[in-house]
């Protein structure tokens, strides 16, 4: 199967690329040229989900569409190596006898600079150089290669940007342009190839859906005998096979109203919206969502996936009826899947289980706590957050911060009154 390859640069840069995607047959190339970096989301939107990874020409369009955050698929830029500044120098120093100390750069880090100058065996005292992180509009680049230009500091300006070399042309400042090398291109597609096959490996890995179907929120009324409790069990049994047909898997009978789904993590993915989604089991198979409870594991063998789907499950119930939860081979534990408020937790940490022993509290408890507090971005918490967030009683979440709290580890920094007459939270700093 063919990568398919988004390219996103300016029109320049984008040829080199072109240029050498095309000696690879194992890749199918998306091109999209853009002029200013105001229409790159523009250009974008309508191509989102039509390549495996994409490639931009440079930093600048890679950090906007980072930070826009509308592509989950890999991305990567080409850097500006020191083959690709070397160039351009040797043609400045050969066309138009302009020294290093004479000219204005951008985009490459000042300790970078400095190496490519010192491999080069090029000495200068001053150095004018623009570094920056991330994004930067092409305007702010070309106002500080005028400004020096037009104080006489400088001759000319080298940049890595296309657009602000177009706007330092039109402001009439002599500019030389960094391209990237088709050496630079060749490594980073080399890179991209490895990693589409990594990932399409991690595709055909063993996944497991261990699923518990509550047959009594079938009943349609409140007296019932056996033989309807069986009827519904065979009804699940006939809904769950068309279901497992859909997800390409094989379904096992695994004890009354429990149920095993093989597949693979590929396809449970596109299930689940890259396992963030719970599959819309009403609308696939007619099987009422609520009935059914369920944990994903994912593993390198069939064994492997089948443990951390019997894991997730109990993750899974312990979040309440309809709740999804998925074991990673990595042994991440992320859901419960669909709900506003998920999270992701590691089932093995040393410090944790440190913590674990000198307490009360299981590492799957704290690693669930761990990651409710990063996701906030604070250590601060009173227990009726910690009980919407973990999804359980305010009277739990309270004990836990309080056993937390007499083994040191948090601490009682405050209180909240949301209501007037109600009792003020306490709220608990903790340290981790």
């Amino acid at each position: 199967m063919k990568l398919r390859l988004g390219i996103m640069g300016a029109d320049d840069s984008l040829d080199i690329i072109r240029s050498v995607v095309n000696d690879y047959a194992e890749i199918e190339c998306l091109p999209i040229v853009y002029w200013t970096e105001e229409e790159i989301f523009d250009l974008l939107e309508p191509h989102v989900g039509q390549a495996d990874m994409w490639l931009f020409s440079g930093q600048v369009p890679y950090s906007m569409v980072k930070e826009w955050g509308r592509i989950k698929t890999p991305m990567a830029y080409v850097p500006h190596i020191g083959a690709s500044l070397y160039r351009t120098l040797l043609h400045i120093s050969h066309e138009k006898s302009i020294t290093v100390s004479e000219l204005s750069f951008d985009t490459f880090s000042s300790d970078e600079f400095s190496r490519l100058l010192e491999e080069a065996g090029l000495s200068t005292s001053r150095i004018w150089l623009k570094s920056y992180a991330g994004a930067i509009h092409a305007s702010e680049l070309a106002d500080y290669h005028e400004t020096l230009w037009r104080e006489g500091k400088t001759k000319a300006a080298v940049t890595c940007l296309r657009t602000a070399q177009m706007e330092l042309e039109r402001r009439g400042v002599p500019v030389y342009r960094v391209l990237p090398t088709r050496a630079g291109v060749e490594a980073v597609l080399s890179m991209l190839l490895r990693t589409y096959e990594m990932l399409q490996f991690k595709d055909t890995q063993i996944a497991v859906q261990m699923m518990e179907i509550d047959s009594f929120k079938g009943l349609t009324s409140g007296t019932f005998s056996t033989d309807e409790l069986y009827n519904l069990e065979i009804k699940s049994t006939e809904k769950l096979l068309r279901y497992a047909k859909q997800l390409q898997g094989s379904l096992k009978i695994a004890g009354p109203g429990r149920y095993v789904i093989f597949t693979t993590r590929g396809i449970l993915r596109d299930f689940t919206r890259d396992f963030v989604a719970a599959p819309r089991l009403e609308e696939l198979s007619g099987i009422q969502d609520e009935m059914v409870t369920c944990g994903i594991g994912i593993g390198k063998t069939a064994y492997e996936a089948e443990i951390h789907a019997g894991t997730a499950l109990l993750h899974a119930k312990e979040s309440g009826p309809g709740s999804w939860m998925v074991f990673f081979d990595d042994k991440r534990i992320a859901g419960p899947l669909g709900k506003s408020e998920q999270i992701t937790f590691s089932g093995a940490s040393g410090q944790l289980q440190e913590i674990s022993r000198q307490t009360s509290l299981s590492v799957q408890t704290l690693s669930k706590l761990q990651s409710i507090l990063k996701k906030r971005g604070s250590a601060e918490i009173n227990a009726h957050e910690l009980a919407m967030h973990m999804q359980i009683m305010p009277r739990s979440a309270r004990r836990i911060l309080i056993e937390l709290e007499t083994k040191g580890i948090a601490t009682v920094v405050g209180e909240e009154s949301p209501h007037p007459r109600g009792r003020p939270r306490k709220v608990y700093r903790i340290e981790l």
